[in-house]
């Protein structure tokens, strides 16, 4: 615990002292090749793998183990973002081969708008069909987000301020920081209705969750079970991370992405705020390597003899490829910067696929749950989602340039 307080005082000094002075014009330089050849290749890899799966149907892929594909049903977590991975792809393309796909691996999620069992509706429904109906204007897309949106509000507890996310004991009410990502679902469904309480839920969650998930240096708990009458936690824990009081990576990653993706759905600054603290913590972290692709707790003893995360490395990269354009001067230039030096590293032969290999997933060595030790140094399907997002955030919104498909007004 002693060491504990010291780094998180040493990672603050640093944050502090941080700085980055390079030019905008070698932020970006050489960045277009690897964006363009990734993009590719994550198309090419994306549609081997549909090619594998088209006939098997109601089922999506998860990882891979032992060289063999493992898949899932909809109502797992995951299978929404293979559907979400082929909508980036058909953006990126405009092939209409790519767009049927899409569309399939899409319809094999839609009855998960009536899940009302855990949160996870969010993940599933929004990276599917939410990028569908961003990129087509589908209706029949926006029906099943509302009802999607309207199951998930059946998990607010108003004396909480949250959304439940698991009926698991000994919680009684469980709230993990994964949770602010089904949030977007929520603001989107208050946006495109006359549903306002659904956006109410998710600032209300939101706010509760900034007030109790993070600690005085901004990394954040992985669980916090709070008390149904009184709305008090009643602990702050793990399932994932090496331990109740460690930095895991992936839930720091999840907290970055979520409150910059609440500033941008809500505009309200506290939630800019919340995701500078959490960058700035993750950016001067002492135990993050050189290539800026975390190992999967911050804080397991064994660093560095211990499995990175590239799932991650590309939840962060895309975050702060976004968040670099919320904020200025050095502070965004450094954002900009650690998101480049993680999408080289990712593009790199240590982390992605060679053609037609790796089951057809895109990225390898991802961590799912180490302390459980399933889906460890694996192929992970989200990884794939928030790497070729990450990828199109950089050629749209830094390189500036035109993909194959519009986004309707």
């Amino acid at each position: 615990m002693v060491m504990k307080i010291r780094k998180r005082i040493l990672i603050i000094s640093l944050t502090l002292l941080a700085g980055f002075t390079c030019s905008a014009g070698a932020v970006t330089k050489g960045m277009k090749k690897v964006i363009d050849d990734a993009l590719d290749f994550s198309v090419k890899q994306s549609m081997s793998m549909f090619n594998e799966m088209k006939d098997q149907k109601g089922i999506l892929p998860r990882t891979a183990e032992n060289g063999k594909m493992i898949t899932c049903e909809s109502a797992w977590w995951t299978s929404g973002f293979y559907p979400g991975t082929l909508w980036y792809c058909y953006e990126y393309s405009n092939d209409p081969q790519i767009r049927a796909a899409a569309e399939e691996m899409t319809s094999r999620v839609e009855q998960q708008k009536y899940t009302t069992s855990n949160h996870d509706v969010g993940f599933i429904l929004y990276c599917s069909f939410g990028n569908g109906w961003r990129l087509t204007g589908n209706d029949d897309y926006k029906k099943v987000l509302l009802q999607g949106a309207q199951s998930l509000s059946t998990r607010f507890n108003p004396t909480v301020g949250c959304i439940k996310s698991w009926n698991r004991k000994p919680w009684q009410y469980p709230v993990i920081i994964d949770n602010m990502m089904n949030l977007e679902l929520l603001l989107w469904a208050s946006q495109n209705s006359e549903q306002t309480k659904f956006g109410e839920m998710a600032r209300s969650h939101a706010d509760v969750t900034m007030k109790h998930h993070f600690r005085p240096d901004y990394s954040c708990y992985h669980v916090v079970s709070y008390d149904t009458i009184t709305g008090q936690p009643e602990a702050k824990c793990t399932y994932q991370g090496y331990a109740d009081d460690s930095d895991w990576s992936r839930g720091q990653a999840w907290a970055l992405y979520g409150y910059t993706m609440m500033y941008r759905e809500t505009k309200q600054k506290k939630y800019l705020n919340q995701a500078i603290h959490v960058a700035r913590f993750i950016m001067a972290h002492p135990q993050l390597p050189e290539d800026k692709i975390p190992y999967w707790d911050f804080d397991d003893p064994d660093i560095p003899a211990t499995p990175r995360d590239a799932s991650a490395g590309a939840v962060i990269a895309s975050a702060l490829i976004e968040l670099s354009r919320y904020t200025k001067g050095r502070f965004s230039k450094k954002c900009l910067a650690v998101a480049e030096t993680q999408l080289k590293t990712l593009t790199s032969p240590e982390y992605l696929a060679e053609p037609g290999t790796n089951c057809n997933f895109i990225l390898k060595h991802s961590v799912g749950n180490k302390p459980k030790n399933r889906e460890v140094d694996v192929p992970l399907t989200y990884a794939d989602y928030y790497y070729v997002e990450a990828l199109l955030r950089y050629k749209k919104d830094i390189l500036k340039e035109k993909v194959g498909v519009e986004i309707r007004k």
